[in-house]
């Protein structure tokens, strides 16, 4: 009976597509209906053979998660990490590339924000890419339209300090913060804010919100690390061991 059982939860599904096995007599109603309280009683006393087979189930899912991953990133790779409209900062000529998906009102990519600077210093040969992405309302789009706005006009140079801006901004984005932020910066406010709503602005956003949806990236922050993604904040000690594995 125990081989029975466990053959039923966790051995079927190995079994070949296409096995040319001799057809099993089918069972009476009655047969059935003895062969399901046999299996039920069994699983009753022993529910740890359940709670086996969820595991292997999940080991599988997250195994073909990973795979899908691989798959999608080496499909995209060049949009990816090489994206001209993307602002890149770190170690330019980094051995390795860190891409982030994120949104200025995100409170995790706030929390996120400080730490993977940190690891970007402290690491030193991490080549960092931002993706805009913003995703939760109307400040979040204006925040990226500004940014973006100021790197086109400006350069990276600029972007990386309106980006550290944005990030700890307190309060909502509007045209009168976001002309006081650009003063602040040192660049005249009214080019950038005219800007923000053009067609060259707005495709950045589009594209990096249509590459999210081919890679299955729904919230932020969201990294890709060589073939791997990470969906969700992570600490410090969580995004060095990330770029460690991609290195090995």
């Amino acid at each position: 009976m125990n081989r029975l059982a466990l053959g039923l939860i966790a051995g079927l599904a190995s079994l070949p597509a296409f096995a040319e096995e001799p057809v099993a007599p089918k069972m009476t109603d009655a047969e059935r209906s003895a062969f399901r309280d046999e299996v039920r009683a069994y699983l009753l006393e022993n529910p740890e053979v359940l709670i086996e087979a969820m595991d292997i189930l999940q080991a599988r899912e997250q195994e073909a998660a990973l795979l899908r991953d691989v798959q999608m990133v080496s499909s995209l790779n060049d949009v990816i990490f090489n994206n001209p409209n993307d602002w890149v900062g770190g170690n330019p000529n980094g051995d390795i590339t860190l891409v982030e998906f994120m949104d200025y009102r995100c409170g995790y990519c706030r929390q996120a924000y400080a730490e993977v600077a940190e690891l970007i210093k402290t690491d030193g040969n991490i080549r960092f890419v931002v993706k805009e992405f913003p995703i939760l309302g109307e400040a979040s789009l204006i925040s990226s339209q500004f940014a973006i706005a100021v790197l086109q006009l400006h350069g990276p140079e600029a972007y990386d300090k309106a980006h550290d801006a944005l990030m700890t901004l307190r309060g909502e984005p509007s045209p009168e913060s976001l002309s006081r932020l650009a003063t602040d910066l040192g660049l005249e406010a009214q080019p950038i804010l005219e800007r923000m709503n053009s067609a060259a602005v707005m495709q950045v956003i589009q594209d990096n919100h249509e590459l999210a949806t081919q890679m299955e990236i729904t919230g932020t922050p969201a990294f890709v690390l060589k073939d791997m993604v990470m969906r969700g904040y992570a600490p410090l000690d969580v995004m060095r061991d990330f770029v460690s594995d991609a290195r090995s």
